[in-house]
């Protein structure tokens, strides 16, 4: 199918998860709209590069055709599957689709560009690119590189699969986001980068209603029989929390089978093997990294669950004791997409450095909350919070009584109006009414200029350091501005909420013998002269009139935290001497979640 003259975007033909989970005997695919652009041989695109060179073989695979007018027609929109899954140029197809739907999902949640987790504009994508089991994003190549291997019933192709792709694809843009996310830290940080990348590659396969209504089919052959001959509707007795959790996530895991499991490791079934327990998250064995991406991927599904469950119940019965199945797919997609915006969204309202789940929960609420103040229609922050709290993992912030773990916006005291505000704007935005933090200290704007702060990060380093005290630096660390970041996001009232996502961090070096004079603990058995490097670090997220409206940080003398991160460090060895013991510990931070430890597939290299 070719994108019309002015279309912003065009239809491509995809597998809709993987190639073992199919429908009444053929392949799952969907048609995804993806970004309208002007494609070279590759297909080769302005964010995307497909190089299809094969570094087993040393074989290089000529690319999809082109039409003469340089637009991409797609030529698999009536292909058979055993085309599908022979034709390399298809292959390359899906790779490069799900690469930029992935992409256009970020983008449209967070209101603006977003760059890769590495300088340069294309990322590259190899879909053949060796002969092992084994798939991964390597910022030092700039790429995505997928590999396949001999199965049961034929060749295997990780770039076939959906969730593969679209989690590869994530640590790329993660990397972008938040480029401190890799660094060893708490065994949450540790976890989240696997654990994010899986939820956003879930939530994007069930935001596919071809791929809901296959789980549904498959998961619960007893419940389309009852609905009768035309298919048309399904038991409700098979729609509560229980019954979709067995159905559809154990159904879809059990459909994807084992073979793919050595590169995507079993985040979908072991999310729905985990028990709620407030006792996962002091477990020793939940200490380890891929067994503590578990934990998040877990909660964020069974909120998942709970919301698609209760919006069924009312939808109304069509007959007694069914439910319109289209009506059905139609929930449990809306749901998923929903979530799955609300989580890039998040991102935004997270901490620079040293993310906890608790942190990332706030974000969550909070980035919901500010574009859509009324939850009624999916109530996935009240969710969200139970799905958390199962899991012993509360908000970081109170918040409100009426919206609790959000997070407060900072104390503001007579702050005058910036530079080149307009009078009726700056009265706006000193009578808006938000929730305060105490005790944070008066914040200074007169010595800023409105425009500049927007854009550029030595303007807001000029606002950082005139508020040090009120926003809780460390006078004596290192401080830097990652980036200043405009966003335009659309509500669901039509209206644009805009703002601007400043990240800056510190930096503190230290002997341990000095880790006192911030109340910091000494991990036991560290020497005094050990050499110790605290990180902190704050988003700041200004309004459309230049006010500030969060301070979400972590600051580089939070006893607490810096504790407990230098004991979860030195108990892992990264201060042991020598430079091999750092990346060894590195290296583990970065392993794909995996059911076992034989030789783990992902790296991040």
């Amino acid at each position: 199918m070719q994108e019309t003259i002015g279309s912003r975007t065009r239809k491509l033909r995809i597998i809709a998860q993987d190639p073992a989970v199919k429908r009444k005997g053929k392949l799952l695919t969907a048609s995804v709209d993806v970004p309208a652009e002007t494609l070279a041989p590759g297909p080769w695109g302005y964010r995307v590069h497909v190089i299809d060179y094969d570094a087993s073989t040393r074989k290089l695979y000529r690319p999809p055709k082109l039409d003469p007018n340089g637009r991409f027609a797609d030529p698999y929109a009536t292909a058979s599957d055993e085309t599908l899954m022979s034709d390399p140029g298809f292959h390359a197809q899906n790779a490069y689709a799900i690469v930029m739907r992935t992409l256009a999902r970020f983008e449209q949640a967070l209101g603006r560009r977003v760059s890769w987790g590495f300088r340069g504009h294309q990322l590259n994508v190899a879909p053949h690119a060796f002969a092992d089991a084994n798939a991964f994003y390597s910022e030092h190549d700039q790429a995505l590189l997928f590999g396949y291997f001999p199965g049961r019933k034929g060749t295997v192709f990780s770039c076939l699969s959906h969730d593969v792709v679209a989690h590869e694809t994530t640590h790329a843009l993660l990397d972008g986001i938040r480029q401190r996310y890799t660094d060893p830290s708490s065994p949450d940080q540790a976890g989240f980068h696997e654990g994010f990348s899986d939820v956003v590659a879930l939530l994007s396969v069930f935001a596919l209603k071809d791929v809901v209504r296959a789980a549904l089919d498959h998961g619960d052959a007893a419940g389309a029989a009852a609905a009768g001959s035309s298919g048309r509707l399904i038991a409700s007795k098979f729609l509560t929390p229980e019954r979709l959790r067995r159905s559809i996530l154990f159904g879809l895991a059990e459909q994807m089978g084992e073979e793919m499991s050595a590169v995507r490791g079993r985040a979908l079934r072991k999310s729905a093997e985990l028990k709620p327990s407030k006792e996962h998250v002091n477990a020793p064995e939940f200490m380890e990294p891929h067994r503590r991406g578990e934990i998040l991927v877990a909660a964020m599904l069974n909120a998942f669950i709970g919301v698609w469950s209760k919006r069924m119940r009312s939808l109304g019965e069509v007959r007694r004791g069914h439910l319109d199945r289209e009506r059905v797919v139609e929930e449990g997609a809306n749901a998923a997409d929903y979530l799955l915006t609300m989580s890039i969204r998040a991102l935004d309202y997270c901490t620079p450095v040293h993310v906890e789940y608790c942190d990332f929960l706030s974000a969550l609420l909070t980035a919901d909350h500010e574009l859509r103040p009324d939850d009624s229609t999916f109530g996935f922050r009240a969710q969200l919070r139970e799905s958390f709290k199962a899991f012993g993992l509360p908000p970081s912030s109170k918040g409100t009584p009426s919206e609790p773990g959000i997070w407060l916006a900072p104390f503001v005291d007579k702050a005058r109006p910036l530079r080149r505000m307009p009078a009726v704007a700056a009265q706006r935005a000193t009578d808006r009414k938000r929730p305060r933090a105490s005790g944070s200290g008066e914040l200074v704007f007169d010595r800023v200029h409105f425009e500049p702060l927007t854009r550029d990060p030595d303007e807001v380093f000029k606002f950082i350091w005139d508020n040090r005290d009120a926003l809780h630096l460390y006078p004596q660390a290192y401080s830097r501005v990652l980036s200043v970041r405009p966003c335009l996001r659309i509500g669901p009232d039509g209206f644009a909420l805009r703002e601007t996502v400043a990240e800056f961090v510190q930096t503190l070096t230290l002997r341990a013998s000095e880790l006192k004079q911030l109340d910091i603990r000494k991990p036991e058995g560290m020497p005094l002269d050990t050499e110790v490097k605290l990180h902190g670090g704050g988003a700041l997220i200004f309004d459309e009139f230049g006010r500030l409206k969060f301070n979400i940080h972590n600051r580089v003398h939070n006893a607490e935290r810096q504790t407990v991160r230098l004991e979860y460090l030195w108990k892992y060895g990264y201060f042991k001497e020598g430079s091999a013991a750092r990346r060894s510990f590195a290296h583990m931070h970065r392993q794909r979640a995996r059911s076992t430890y034989r030789d783990p597939q992902e790296q991040w290299t």
